[in-house]
């Protein structure tokens, strides 16, 4: 008898376990075509994926209640200014793609900060000629004319349809009644707090009395930041650039030896480019162009990579992860000697992501042996013609609309520095700069005279918002921070996604590798195996584990069914669906 019961039982727990395999095998529908490995969050009528959970809650809330995609992106930006203080911003600049459903046409909208008009091309440089990076990046010196409010309040009365008022209410209401301090937001104001000291409003605003810390579960009050944000609900760009706190941003400056004056705002624009456009495997791929690198470069590694069969060799085989480091080693030299912007230079986009240059590129690759960075130089398979605190978020909408958005303060929290009255924490764009050419800036990266200092310029970016179609719709949107991390996390979200299948929280989750020329060697995360990285030992490479790269944000539209995927390198990030 105990016997049998004994088989019973046994045979009912097996059956449990396996009845929810059976029933979902028989689902026709689908949603589970692309949901059956590493759940992706799944939504029908619009997604929502940013770097903060209360930002995404009040994005996804825009489009339910009717708002299209770049209403939503409007809600965030100033959410994110509020909730993520070290990358989301209006102290700052970035960029966004956008794709509008209605006149099915890809934009590109420029807001990236620019030099003020009493900078020069060696400001940085001490009486011996070498670059002062406590000048480049901490100083009042470092900070660039601010371009967000004026990118958000562009693409909102070209492409919006709610009222700013009701999309900048939620961020006011967050600034004056105070956020719940998380875990993440109190150890990076830890962090910030030696370079935060220079500044009395910083530290008024993110530290107690006697300068304690916040901890997890603290309330964070802004009263400064909602009184500057209610100034740009009512009266828009406005405000900022030609009224009160241009004038308080200013004064500041002239105050404390900065460059920045009320004639450096007023002057201040946005750009409508065209975007980088390429191709992989059939679908198009839409990017950002100069003065961010990102979409020239990342078209440029698709166009090389495009020309193996990445998907035999295997998913992050030493194989894969060789060719990608030997098509970035190109990639970024030419990045270092031909990439600025283009009101300045002549940048030779054409030839950068030319398929027939790619063709060069990839056919020079030894399969078996590493390449070595010193031989490398700009421009060597081609003759130009002559002439990290960042976040992203990603919004795709049920009318077809897509906004793909990257911006930042450059390092976390920027300057460090915060206008007193306005709780607006300045950028420190400058040091994107190449303070002096051939010297490598604060991630490492080594510019030349292209991105050298000039008044009114744009400081080059690795910014890469973009867009892939299929068949002349939108199918995958997506962007990262991660300083110069940021144009290999987007390439291998999106050869993760196209070339090896994988869904979007798998391709998100997936260990990430990086090499940007200089120094030479492959940065790779944990999670690559001891035998992968054995081999790429073997043929030659200099292999070094650090920190997480990125904080990717995705949306797959996939039949009538949106995916989504926040990358959890980032603690507090979000996808949300309905």
């Amino acid at each position: 008898m105990k016997s049998y019961r004994f088989s019973f039982f046994l045979r009912l727990i097996i059956f449990l376990f396996f009845l929810p395999s059976f029933l979902y095998s028989q689902l026709d529908d689908p949603i589970y075509d692309y949901y059956d490995r590493f759940h992706p969050v799944v939504g029908e009528q619009g997604m929502v994926a940013t770097q903060e959970k209360k930002a995404t809650q009040i994005g996804l809330d825009v489009l339910k209640n009717g708002g299209n995609a770049v209403d939503s992106a409007y809600a965030i930006a100033y959410a994110l200014a509020v909730t993520l203080p070290r990358a989301g911003n209006i102290g700052g600049g970035g960029f966004m793609m956008i794709y509008s459903a209605k006149d099915k046409q890809v934009y590109a909208i420029d807001y990236r900060e620019k030099a003020p008009q009493k900078a020069t091309a060696n400001m940085f440089l001490d009486v011996s000629g070498n670059v002062n990076e406590d000048l480049s990046r901490y100083s009042i010196l470092s900070v660039g004319v601010p371009g967000t409010v004026a990118g958000f309040e562009h693409v909102l009365k070209r492409f919006g349809t709610k009222k700013r008022k009701v999309l900048i209410a939620p961020a006011i209401l967050l600034a004056e009644n105070g956020i719940v301090v998380g875990k993440d937001l109190s150890e990076s104001l830890k962090r910030a707090k030696p370079r935060m000291m220079v500044s009395p409003a910083a530290m008024k605003i993110f530290y107690k009395k006697k300068a304690t810390f916040y901890e997890p579960g603290d309330i964070l009050v802004q009263k400064d930041l909602s009184k500057t944000l209610k100034m740009i609900s009512s009266k828009g760009s406005k405000s900022f650039y030609n009224g009160t706190i241009s004038k308080e941003i200013a004064k500041y400056m002239k105050n404390n030896n900065g460059l920045i004056t009320r004639n450096d705002f007023k002057s201040y624009s946005i750009k409508e480019r065209t975007p980088v456009k390429g191709s992989y495997k059939g679908l198009d791929v839409y990017s950002m162009p100069p003065p961010s690198s990102g979409g020239v470069h990342l078209i440029q590694l698709l166009n090389i990579l495009e020309q193996f069969s990445l998907s035999e060799l295997g998913h992050n085989s030493a194989d894969s992860i060789h060719l990608y480091a030997e098509a970035m080693r190109v990639a970024y030299a030419d990045r270092s000697k031909y990439m600025g912007d283009p009101g300045f230079v002549n940048v030779p986009s054409e030839m950068l992501t030319s398929k027939s240059v790619a063709h060069k590129i990839a056919a020079s690759i030894s399969l078996d042996k590493a390449g070595n960075s010193n031989t490398i130089y700009p421009g060597r398979y081609f003759e130009p013609k002559e002439g990290n605190e960042t976040t992203h978020f990603t919004i795709m909408d049920k009318f077809g609309n897509v906004v793909s958005n990257t911006y930042t303060l450059n390092f976390s929290d920027g300057s460090k520095l915060v206008v007193p009255g306005t709780g607006i924490l300045l950028n420190n764009q400058m040091d994107d700069f190449s303070a002096k050419p051939g010297v490598a800036n604060a991630y490492g990266l080594i510019g030349s005279e292209a991105n050298s200092i000039a008044p009114g310029k744009r400081m080059l970016s690795s910014m890469t918002p973009t867009i892939v179609f299929k068949d002349g719709l939108p199918t995958l949107a997506t962007g990262s921070p991660g300083g110069s991390r940021i144009i290999t996390t987007v390439l291998q979200l999106v050869l993760n996604t196209i070339e090896f299948d994988l869904n979007i929280a798998e391709a998100t989750v997936a260990p990430r590798v990086h090499h940007q020329w200089k120094p030479d060697e492959i940065r790779i995360e944990k999670g690559i195996s001891q035998d992968t990285i054995k081999r790429l030992k073997d043929k030659g490479h200099i292999v070094v584990t650090k920190r997480a790269m990125g904080s990717s944000q995705s949306i797959v539209k996939k039949g009538n069914y949106f995916y989504g995927y926040s990358d959890p390198r980032k603690p507090n990030s979000l996808t949300l669906g309905y």
